[in-house]
């Protein structure tokens, strides 16, 4: 097994950059959040009754957490649409908001496009591509995303800027005090998840060393549903690895259940619980009884505490950690984090399936 102490073991294999991305994270959102605050939104969309947010991979896990933090918030529904086409309930009291890295998404722009016959408010974030031409030509504001890396390694600008937006719209409330404190949390947590800061004092690299070689599985709840989705895929694409994540309180009801068996299987299984102290009382007693099932089932099993006072410094600093920690597992598996290879195969076989 790599030695995840040693300097040139990320140089071997990180050989596209990602690390650079996870340095550049904090910076990241502060130079989103910097954009979005400089960005205007016509008058009349204010008067929206509904945000449905198109989106597919690192480019929907943005509309998941902004809808998340809306729920708590706002009486205005929000939607995140995987998927092509778009649901019948979109109108003229709709906003529509396309978030493509690409520009190319093949789902979004199937979506994107048939909102163009409705009389839906429309807002686009992106870097370029046809989703760009296609909102330039219809007259839809766009928001550009300026930063090039993997989608999934752009993600403060996939969410950073839908934070902005809401509060705009005044689905949130203003969030600067809350970015502030986030940018310190964020800082300071990277500093001790950094590849220099060696194994014996680094959660991330130990909490990797102990996935390695097992089927890992995320829980969460409430604020931090959709950070476990987070997690998952990035274990998933960065990684290269099998994860799952299942949901509290739903997980109690059936997921819990199945602990015995295959008992070979559950032998390489990891279940990684993401925990708040801002969770409801009734959740925090599940977190608390699930482990206790897990350790006489003999699964193996981690709590994770969110860091911050807020729910969106919680999140965010979980989505930090878990980026890093699927970071070593790619080194510990030997696998070069940028690479998605078996994406890019479906997206070419689709693209011969349409010719």
């Amino acid at each position: 097994m790599a030695s995840l102490d040693d300097p040139m073991i990320y140089r071997q294999i990180d050989s596209s950059g990602m690390l650079s991305h996870l340095h550049e994270f904090p910076a990241q959102c502060q130079r989103a959040w910097e954009k979005i605050m400089g960005f205007d939104l016509p008058p009349k969309y204010k008067g929206i009754e509904g945000v449905i947010i198109l989106g597919m991979g690192g480019s929907a896990i943005g509309g998941d957490l902004v809808r998340r933090l809306a729920l708590a918030e706002s009486k205005t529904p929000v939607w995140v649409h995987r998927d092509y086409g778009l649901p019948p309930f979109v109108d003229e009291r709709t906003l529509v908001i396309a978030s493509s890295y690409s520009g190319n998404t093949e789902e979004t722009l199937s979506a994107f496009t048939q909102s163009l016959k409705t009389r839906a408010k429309k807002l686009v974030l992106t870097t370029g591509g046809k989703l760009k031409q296609l909102a330039e030509k219809e007259g839809i504001p766009v928001f550009a995303i300026d930063y090039q890396a993997p989608p999934r390694a752009a993600f403060p600008h996939s969410f950073i800027p839908l934070v902005g937006i809401f509060q705009k719209l005044g689905l949130l409330k203003d969030k600067s005090a809350e970015l502030k404190e986030g940018l310190e949390t964020l800082n300071k947590l990277a500093d001790d998840l950094a590849e220099t800061n060696p194994l014996v004092s680094n959660p991330a690299k130990q909490l990797a060393t102990k996935l390695h070689r097992n089927v890992v599985i995320i829980y969460g709840a409430e604020l931090l549903s959709e950070v476990a989705r987070r997690w998952k895929t990035q274990l998933n694409e960065n990684s290269k690895t099998m994860a799952f994540f299942e949901l509290f309180p739903e997980l109690n009801h059936n997921a819990a259940v199945g602990y015995d068996f295959p008992p070979e299987v559950k032998e390489r299984v990891f279940v990684v619980l993401l925990h708040s102290s801002l969770l409801n009382p009734r959740n925090q007693l599940r977190y608390k009884a699930t482990a206790q099932l897990m350790t006489r089932a003999q699964i193996k099993h981690q709590m994770v505490e969110a860091m911050g006072a807020s729910p969106l410094v919680q999140m965010m600093s979980l989505i930090l950690f878990g980026d890093y920690v699927s970071f070593y597992l790619a080194v510990l598996n030997g696998v070069d984090p940028t690479p998605i290879d078996s994406i890019d195969f479906v997206k070419k076989y689709l693209a011969q399936g349409r010719q």
